[in-house]
């Protein structure tokens, strides 16, 4: 009789080790985002031990066929409905979250230099994920430049002027003295004014209009 007791009283500790260990493994399950999952509101995850930064966006339709210089803009900003991915986190927490992941911004666009400047600061790998999507694309693999020319996306920093203009400004597509983070392959106004690139997103890899996606940024 001791035996069986001793026998089913090993069973159920077994059983409860076994429970905790799934429980624990669960917890580590990978998600959008740098380990914790961004959410309308908490939009933005700083993974300082894997030094990205994530944030949570809406697919804007629009810009499948329309182009844009917009990359991804604040809801609430100035330019919040003129881009391909419309953040729900804001221009200057993604800025200060850059900063605490050990980015260096280049600062170096002004208004005066900004059609003649190509923008500096950290070299940045960006992926764009969702719910359903079958690994994480590169930011070239989801929007499309007409030339075909690799993005060079750099943190530029700017955050005064983006603060004065409030246009909400995460990441623009050529150099941008308002961007926080902005394109270096092409100066200001190679879109829209020089009509040199269009940049549009891709409609044959992205989710349709409304999707939310996760933006993730890590300094190369």
């Amino acid at each position: 009789m001791v035996y069986v007791k001793n026998f089913i009283s090993a069973g159920i500790a077994f059983i409860l080790v076994l429970a905790l260990f799934i429980g624990c493994g669960d917890s580590k399950t990978p998600k959008i985002g740098s380990g914790s999952r961004e959410t309308p509101s908490n939009p933005l995850i700083v993974d300082e031990k894997n030094k990205t930064v994530t944030f949570m966006a809406r697919v804007n339709g629009k810009y499948f066929v329309e182009p844009t210089r917009h990359c991804a803009v604040f809801k609430d900003g100035s330019n919040g409905s003129k881009s391909i991915f419309t953040s729900m986190a804001g221009h200057a927490e993604f800025y200060d979250a850059l900063k605490k992941i050990g980015g260096k911004s280049g600062d170096n666009m002004t208004m005066e230099n900004k059609e003649k400047t190509s923008v500096s600061g950290d070299s940045l790998d960006i992926t764009v994920t969702w719910d359903g999507a079958p690994k994480a694309y590169r930011l070239d693999e989801v929007v499309r430049d007409s030339n075909k020319k690799p993005m060079e996306m750099k943190f530029g920093g700017n955050i005064k002027m983006a603060n004065d203009k409030n246009s909400g400004c995460l990441m623009c597509l050529d150099s941008c003295p308002v961007g926080i983070v902005s394109n270096s392959a092409y100066t200001y106004g190679a879109v829209e004014k020089r009509k040199e690139v269009a940049f549009t997103g891709n409609r044959e890899v992205l989710p349709p209009d409304g999707t939310m996606v996760s933006i993730t940024v890590k300094v190369k």
